[in-house]
């Protein structure tokens, strides 16, 4: 990740974004500005985050990776909201990647200055209780989801939320996993979806061809 410096893009930053009412205690001084490019870390997996981040700008992903190897998908969470509270809360528990899906901006306030602050602020540990709640909500939406709706419904809003612009490019057995299918009935989906002209197959990507269909078949 790169830290803007402009000391005007940061306040312009925490002027749109809402950052500051999530504090009982003036932030503004201490706060830093990043860009994370798509594809980018802004966590890495197993190094414990030196800031508590705020996503004002882009999407990202979650993902951890497992014994056998396997990077796994867990969540996928857009501007703005904060990265890095679960570290802040369980200083000792496990680390997961957060990698940028598209050109990400996130203020950042360093963690060792303002940890115990932090942790005694009741405006943000509201701001937390209400995170974690919407998260456990679209975790039980999504998981409902996968129970109902055939995966062609569901793939339309994979492809959708985690496409670069028009491009989808990500792995077919990340995607399997996090849709609970097989990954040879992704393929047959993904072939089918070329077909019918949702989608143009370009080397290992896919580029969206009919945004409209896709978009009505996500809902």
């Amino acid at each position: 990740m790169k830290q803007i410096r402009s000391r005007e893009a940061v306040e312009r930053c925490i002027a749109a974004s809402g950052y500051r009412e999530h504090f009982s205690f003036d932030v503004r001084e201490d706060t830093a500005l990043f860009q994370a490019e798509a594809g980018e870390y802004i966590i890495r997996e197993g190094i414990m985050p030196e800031y508590l981040f705020y996503l004002c700008q882009g999407r990202v992903k979650l993902c951890t990776t497992m014994e056998n190897g396997q990077v796994r998908l867990i969540d996928f969470f857009q501007a703005p909201c904060f990265i890095g509270e679960m570290e802040l809360i369980s200083a000792d528990g496990e680390v997961r990647a957060v990698q940028a899906l598209e050109p990400c901006r996130c203020l950042a306030l360093p963690l060792a200055r303002h940890r115990e602050r932090l942790l005694r602020d009741p405006r943000f540990l509201l701001e937390l209780c209400r995170l974690l709640a919407e998260k456990n909500r679209r975790n039980v939406i999504a998981f409902t989801r996968n129970q109902s709706f055939p995966l062609g419904n569901r793939l339309a809003s994979f492809i959708l939320l985690t496409a670069e612009g028009d491009i989808y490019r990500q792995p077919h057995t990340q995607a399997a996993e996090y849709l609970g299918v097989s990954y040879r009935h992704l393929l047959y989906v993904l072939a089918d979806f070329v077909k019918r002209g949702y989608l143009q197959k370009e080397g290992r990507s896919y580029r969206i061809a009919d945004r409209p269909a896709l978009e009505r078949l996500s809902r």
